[in-house]
């Protein structure tokens, strides 16, 4: 095994760990995001709570981290068991980043970066997809449940087998983030976590 087989998962946990919306949180309004609404570190918390437009930046951010993680990979390694293990470790680092005390988002957007990246005319179809019932309902769990549920048959039928069953588990990482940071939540929190839309 090339030594640039570790090196490029952990750049990707790295990249992936890069605290987007606590970032944008604490240079706009000097706040900790993990305090705000429901302490997701995440774009959907942001742009309830810091506005839409910060909400956007980091969700294409986080989305960019799941892509360069795979792009970084694909540069130091030619076997793609390391792209897809860049891929899932920078979803880790998103939902479990370092810089944050291991305490992060849920990697949505990310796991779109990844996927995106490694199979990009699926990413279009399911893109194209979502946006209707995402814009009209703001929810980014139905967004989530439309992107991700026809990747699998998408991957396989465009790409083959392997991305097939890589776009079938990594996105389950997602809902067990999902589950763990939203089960002790009171009711109205756990239902805006599935919204991104602000506050009224």
């Amino acid at each position: 095994m090339s030594i640039y087989h570790p090196l490029a998962i952990f750049l990707a946990y790295i990249v992936g760990s890069f605290p987007t919306a606590y970032v944008v949180g604490r240079l706009l309004l000097g706040v900790d995001i993990r305090q705000l609404g429901d302490g997701n570190v995440g774009a959907a918390n942001v742009f309830r709570e810091v506005g839409a437009l910060p909400g956007v930046a980091v969700l294409l951010t986080d989305v960019a981290k799941g892509a360069l993680a795979v792009f970084i990979a694909q540069l130091l390694s030619n076997q793609i068991v390391v792209s897809y293990l860049a891929g899932a470790a920078a979803v880790a680092g998103h939902n479990w980043p370092i810089f944050l005390g291991f305490r992060g988002g849920r990697g949505m957007a990310t796991t779109m970066g990844v996927l995106f990246f490694l199979m990009p005319w699926a990413g279009l179809i399911v893109l194209g997809a979502a946006a209707i019932p995402f814009f009209l309902t703001r929810s980014n769990m139905l967004a989530g449940l439309i992107i991700f549920t026809p990747m699998p048959l998408l991957g396989l039928w465009l790409y083959g087998w392997d991305p097939a069953v890589y776009s079938a588990l990594l996105p389950c990482v997602v809902g067990f983030t999902h589950f763990l940071t939203t089960r002790n939540l009171p009711p109205e929190l756990k239902e805006q976590a599935g919204y991104m839309r602000r506050k009224s």
